[in-house]
C-alpha cells in the first residue's frame, strides 16, 4: 500500500447533537405523536461513520471519498442484490469502479486513511466487490508495482488499474491453508528457459474468471516459494468455480488444476521467498479491518432505516427501548472498530504496522462485525433472513470475511505467538 503522507488527527470539537425538546412533560404525554418519530429518525440519519475520520483527509480527498460513497450507495448497492442471489459478476459494475479509480488506489499516491476509507465505502455497499477490490490492490497491483520488473510493470499495471484486466491471487491450495507457508505444495521447475508450473490452488478469488494469475509455487531447486505471472489462457491453466457458496456469493472463487509452461521471465522479479508474501498478507489483514468497518455501517444504516419505517403497536419500533439499545450496540461496535482502524492506519503510514496490530485488527474487528450482524438483524424480525431487505446478504459475507485472510483462531494464535514470543503452531 502506497502512503506517502500520514493522516493528521486533530482534536478539534464538532457541533453538539441529540439537543433534548424543551419543556416538561407529565409521564402519560411523553411521547412525540408518531409523524414526529419518524421525522425525527429520519433525521438523525447521518453518515455512519460516527466518528468522521473523513475530516482528517485533505479536500482533495473528501471530494474524492464522497463521490465513491455517492456511485456506491446509489449506483452498487442496490444492483448487488441480484446477483449475489444468482452467484454471479456484475462486470458493468467492474467497470464502474474502474472509472472511478478504485483499481490503482494502493499505487496512486493516495493517503493510508483515503484507501481504508475508501475500501470502508465499498464494503458498506457490497463484501464481494469490496473482497475483489482490495485484494486486487493490495496482493495484485500492489505486489506487481513494488516487486515486478520494468517490464512486467509495463505489460500489467496500464490494464490492471483500470480493471479492465482483472487478476487471480493463487496461493492457497486443496490441503494447505492455514499452514501455506510451511506446506504449499505446488511446485516451479525451470528447464531451457522455462518454468514447468504443477499443483492445485483452492478458493482463489476470480479464479475461473481473471485474466492473470498470480501462482505462488515451490522451486525445486532451492525450496524458496516464488511468484508467477501467468495468463489464464495459457495451455495447462483449468479453473472450476465453487458454487453454493452461502457467503461473498458474488466473489467468483474457484479450484485450479496446474500443468503448465511459462517463459522465465514471468517470475515475478523480486518474489523470491514467501518474505514477499508474508508482508502482502500482514497488510492485507488491515484492509480486512476495513472491511470490517464498512459492513457494520451497511448493518447500521439497513437497520435504522427499517426501524423507522416499520410501525408497530400504532408507532415505528424505533420508538422503543430494545431496538434502540440494540442500535446503540451496533454503533457501539461500529465505532471501536473505526477508531480501531484510524489508529492502524496511522501505523501503517508510518510503515510501523506489526503482524501483531494486523492480526488483532483482522480478528478483533470481524468479531464485532459478527456480533452487530446478530443484533442488527433482530430488530428486522422475520424480515431480516430476506436477501430482499439486504442484512441476511451483509450478515452471510460477514461469515466468510470472518474465515478469510487467516480465520479468527490463526489471527488470535499468531497475535499469541507475538506476545509470547512462543509459537503454538508447533
Amino acid at each position: 500500500m502506497t502512503t506517502p503522507t500520514t493522516p493528521g488527527y486533530s482534536a478539534t470539537p464538532g457541533p453538539a447533537t441529540g439537543d433534548r425538546a424543551a419543556g416538561d412533560r407529565a409521564a402519560s404525554d411523553r411521547w412525540l405523536p408518531d409523524q414526529a418519530i419518524a421525522d425525527q429518525l429520519h433525521s438523525s440519519d447521518e453518515h455512519p461513520d460516527l466518528l468522521d475520520l473523513a475530516r482528517h483527509l485533505d479536500e482533495g480527498e473528501r471530494r474524492r471519498l464522497q463521490a465513491i460513497e455517492e456511485v456506491a450507495q446509489q449506483r452498487i448497492r442496490p444492483k448487488c442484490i441480484e446477483p449475489w442471489n444468482r452467484e454471479e459478476l456484475p462486470r458493468k459494475l467492474i467497470a464502474e469502479l474502474g472509472r472511478l479509480g478504485l483499481g490503482e488506489i494502493s499505487v496512486d499516491g493516495s493517503s493510508a486513511l483515503f484507501q481504508g476509507l475508501a475500501h470502508a465505502a465499498l464494503a458498506r455497499a457490497d463484501l464481494s466487490l469490496s473482497t475483489l477490490i482490495g485484494i486486487h490492490n493490495e496482493l495484485l497491483v500492489g505486489l506487481i508495482d513494488s516487486l515486478g520488473s520494468p517490464q512486467q510493470r509495463g505489460t500489467w499495471l496500464p490494464e490492471l488499474r483500470s480493471l479492465r484486466t482483472l487478476g487471480a491471487f493463487c496461493l492457497t491450495e486443496p490441503d494447505h491453508g492455514s499452514d501455506i507457508a510451511r506446506g504449499l505444495a505446488t511446485t516451479a521447475t525451470l528447464k531451457a528457459g522455462r518454468w514447468h508450473i504443477r499443483g492445485q490452488k483452492r478458493w482463489i478469488g476470480m479464479g475461473a474468471v481473471a485474466d492473470l494469475a498470480l501462482i505462488w509455487a515451490r522451486d525445486t531447486s532451492d525450496d524458496q516459494i516464488k511468484g508467477f505471472l501467468v495468463p489464464t489462457d495459457v495451455p495447462g491453466y483449468r479453473a472450476e468455480g465453487i458454487t453454493q457458496k452461502t457467503g461473498l456469493r458474488i466473489m467468483q472463487n474457484a479450484e485450479i488444476q496446474l500443468d503448465l509452461h511459462v517463459p522465465e521471465s514471468s517470475q515475478l522479479a523480486g518474489a523470491t521467498s514467501f518474505s514477499a508474501v508474508h508482508a502482502a498478507l500482514r497488510d492485507s489483514r488491515a484492509w480486512v479491518g476495513w472491511q470490517a468497518v464498512g459492513a457494520q455501517q451497511s448493518l447500521f444504516d439497513i437497520a435504522r432505516s427499517y426501524a423507522a419505517g416499520r410501525d408497530q403497536f400504532g408507532r415505528p419500533i424505533g420508538s422503543f427501548q430494545l431496538v434502540q439499545s440494540a442500535l446503540a450496540q451496533v454503533a457501539g461496535n461500529m465505532g471501536v472498530s473505526t477508531a480501531f482502524m484510524g489508529e492502524v492506519t496511522r501505523l501503517q503510514a508510518e510503515d510501523r504496522l506489526t503482524m501483531l496490530r494486523a492480526s488483532l485488527a483482522k480478528s478483533t474487528l470481524t468479531r464485532l462485525a459478527r456480533e452487530s450482524a446478530a443484533v442488527a438483524r433482530e430488530i428486522l424480525g422475520g424480515n431480516g433472513i430476506l436477501s430482499s431487505h439486504e442484512i441476511a446478504k451483509v450478515a452471510a459475507d460477514i461469515e466468510a470475511v470472518h474465515a478469510y485472510e487467516g480465520s479468527y483462531g490463526i489471527n488470535l494464535l499468531i497475535a499469541g505467538r507475538e506476545i509470547t514470543g512462543i509459537s503454538a503452531f508447533g
